[in-house]
Formats: structure tokens, sequence, C-alpha cells
């Protein structure tokens, strides 16, 4: 039986962590003056009012005491001003900092600002769920039908060549399930080729399911393959991660899909969590399958973003840490795992990678070692991300020099929107917290203008 928890061999193994170990230790001589990313001028394609709103909402950010606290001022702000006013607050401030726009309308605005600037866009749907959030098939089947519209907004608009779009499997398929699925994938009683096979729609048994479990499943196969059919070939379907305690299942299922989807090149995406100490291991497990099973592997690399409540889950159920325990080991685990993949893209480049982080080091080193790999810079096989509204320092030179620069683009109304900006702010808070380097540049091109008066 061929299950997601591979036993690659060893030799393979060891050769990959050898490519990781080096990479992660290596330490650049020499890098480019242009990626510096201290150079103010990268906001001057900013308006005004763009500068103004950015240092506002940054300097709100800055406070450990308002971010670990925004979900209970927001009801609070709700309440008192109602929803009407509440939105008229909220639309001008924060949501129009971190997401697109309402209706199609509105994102293509925004989308044409980001393709001018050389940017491209990834649209995110914010809907997700945790245990005790399932909604039923109704609900599934709607998201499911807003993922299908994302895919066709991305795919017919000429916002940028090669689109992508982010997708949370909790949005079809119950959190409650996945959790049973990733205690049977433990059991290895689950494999790849069954998942596809009931992908195709072939009506399985599923060890471990009873029958109202078991059906469920099978219509959130039916879903996910339906988004995957029509998305190959027109737009790159990057799969989020979630929660450890689920992430197992949703990688059996992403796992298969690009097993079926990725013959012809990566256009179903896997996340890999380099916070987590078992994140090196996956990976190499995942290139290990991808060899064997004859696909592209599609790897989204972060850092991660539960780490406050997977922490407390582990000592609340007296498990180790599965969270590394220092930021500098982070570091070591992202810029290894950085270095394994573009190794393997260097000798085989129908893998792909998007270096999703908003560390300056981990971008330099990457950008370094595209060019001794000899990978192009906007060749397709290597592009980097970072979140609307955040860290446009980076991303706009990071553009400006040639690379291939995604936006992580959420759109919705400011009530679908609020349960992810308010997630997105506490989870990403050390981000959050250490945007005062961007806060500077902003407010030097602030003064800059001030004094040409313009």
């Amino acid at each position: 039986m061929l299950c997601l928890r591979l036993r690659p061999s060893l030799s393979h193994l060891q050769s990959l962590r050898l490519l990781g170990t080096s990479a992660s230790r290596t330490r650049p001589s020499l890098l480019s003056a242009t990626l510096a990313f201290d150079d103010p001028s990268a906001f001057r394609v900013k308006s005004f009012g763009e500068l103004l709103r950015a240092m506002a909402v940054f300097q709100f950010c800055s406070f450990p005491v308002l971010v670990n606290n925004c979900g209970k001022l927001m009801s609070i702000a709700r309440t008192l001003l109602g929803r009407r006013g509440f939105s008229l607050l909220l639309r001008p401030t924060v949501y129009a900092q971190f997401v697109a726009g309402e209706n199609e309308s509105e994102i293509s605005e925004s989308m044409e600002k980001m393709s001018v600037l050389g940017l491209r866009p990834m649209l995110a749907v914010p809907i997700e769920e945790d245990l005790g959030e399932s909604t039923g098939e109704k609900r599934y089947d709607d998201n499911m039908e807003t993922m299908l519209e994302c895919v066709r907004m991305s795919h017919s608009n000429a916002w940028s060549r090669d689109p992508m779009m982010q997708l949370k499997i909790t949005a079809l398929l119950s959190p409650e399930l996945c959790v049973k699925l990733t205690a049977l994938n433990a059991q290895q009683l689950y494999d790849l080729n069954l998942v596809v096979r009931a992908m195709d729609g072939e009506v399985r048994l599923f060890p471990g399911l009873d029958d109202s479990e078991a059906a469920h499943f099978l219509c959130g196969l039916h879903r996910l393959n339906k988004i995957a059919e029509a998305s190959v070939n027109k737009v790159r379907v990057l799969v989020d991660a979630e929660y450890t305690y689920m992430n197992p299942a949703l990688s059996l299922v992403t796992m298969a899909m690009m097993k079926k989807f990725n013959k012809d090149g990566a256009w179903i995406w896997n996340t890999y969590q380099c916070y987590l100490k078992e994140s090196r291991s996956l990976l190499l497990e995942a290139l290990s399958l991808a060899k064997n099973e004859g696909f592209s592997l599609g790897v989204k690399l972060v850092r991660g973003a539960y780490m406050d409540k997977e922490r407390k889950l582990a000592e609340k159920e007296g498990r180790a840490d599965p969270i590394h325990q220092s930021w500098e080991d982070t570091n070591d685990s992202y810029n290894g795992s950085l270095g394994v993949m573009l190794e393997v893209i260097s000798q085989k480049p129908d893998n792909r990678i998007i270096v999703a982080t908003h560390n300056e080091e981990s971008v330099r080193r990457a950008a370094q070692r595209m060019e001794e790999l000899g990978i192009d810079r906007d060749g397709g096989s290597v592009c980097f991300g970072q979140l609307l509204g955040m860290c446009d320092h980076v991303s706009l030179t990071l553009a400006k020099e040639g690379y291939a620069v995604y936006k992580s683009v959420p759109y919705g109304s400011v009530e679908d929107t609020l349960p992810y900006l308010v997630r997105r702010a506490q989870e990403n808070r050390t981000v959050l917290q250490g945007i005062r380097k961007e806060r500077d540049l902003l407010r030097q091109e602030f003064r800059r203008r001030l004094r040409r008066g313009s």
C-alpha cells in the first residue's frame, strides 16, 4: 500500500538533508546592493493617501495590546457603531490596507494597480473553519462555488500571467473529519490511490469512517476535484496548511490531488510550515513521493502562523511542543528547506516553490542561491510571496529587479473578511510588531513629499 508517510530510501533522504544543511550554514559573502530593501523610493508609487493609511495602520499594529485584543475591540466597535457605521470605519482603514475589495469591479481595480507595479495577485477567499464551526453540506457547496468563481476571476482577467489562488480544505471538508482522518492516516489505513479513485467518482469504502462520515468525505473530495479540474492548465492552486491536528489529512488529500493533476506541471501545491520541527522531514518525504509517483511538486514555503495555539494545545494535552524553540531555529529550518528545494529545482525545474516570507535575509538568500544555480528570476520555477498591504518595500524591490512576486490578496465584504483579518493579525503578531523598518521607510517617503510639496 502506498501511504502518505512513505519511507523513502535512506541514501536519497540523506543527500537531500545534506543539501539543506549546507544551504542553511552557508552565509552569502556578498549580497546585491539592489536587494538591501532600505530604499524609501520603493513607495513613490503609492499615493499620498495610501502612505498616510499605511503609516496609521502600522502604528496601530505596533502595539501588542491592541493586536492581541483586536477581535474584542472590533466587536465592541461594531456594537456601538452598528453594522453600517462599523463598515464605514473599517473600509478606508484596515480593510483597504489588507483587502482587495468586495466585488469584481473593486478587485479588478486593485489588481490592475498591482499589475502596473509588476506585482501578481494570488487571490485568497477568506473562508476557513476550525473545530466546532462546521456548517453542513449546503454551506460547503456554496464555498465550492465561491472557489470556482475565484478560479474564473484569476484566469479571465489580464492581471498577470501564471495566476495563482489560495485554498483552505476546511472550507470544503469539516475540520472534525480532518481530525479523524489524521488519526486513521497514522494507522496507514489510507493511500493516495484510494483517495484518487474516490475523487474520480468511484464509491469507495473508507476504513474507520461511519456511513455519514464516508458520505461527507466523498462529497468533499468531489468538491476538491471539481475545483482542480477547473483550474488545471489555467490557475495554480496553493493549498494552505492549518493546524497540526488536521494537517496530515490535508496533506493526504492535497498529495492525492497532485498525483492526479500534476503529471504535466505543478498545478496543485502544498504548504510546509517551517516553524514545525517535523517540517523538513515532511518536505523530504513529499519530494521522494513526487519522484517515485512521477508528478511535479509545488511547494509554498512559510514559517507558520498558528504558533500560540499550537503551543497551548500541546501543553494542555501533555505533548511535546511541535514548534521550534527559538526564532533562530525556525530560520535555520526555513533556509535549510529553501536550500533543498532550490537544489532540486535546478535539476528538475518542473518542481516549483513560492518563497512566501517577509524575512529579508531569506529573500536575499533565495535570490543569491538562484543566481548561483542558474535559476531564472522569472522563469516560473521560483517566485516570492508576501501579504497584501505588508512588506511592500521587499515586494516592490524584488519586482523592480525582475523577480516574480505575488501578493496574497483576500477579498470579500467587511463582515466576511473580519474573522480573517482578526486571525491574520493575531497569528502574524510577530511580523506586525516587526514592521518598524517598513513604517520608517514610509515616513521617509512621506517627509520627502512634504518637502517637495507633492
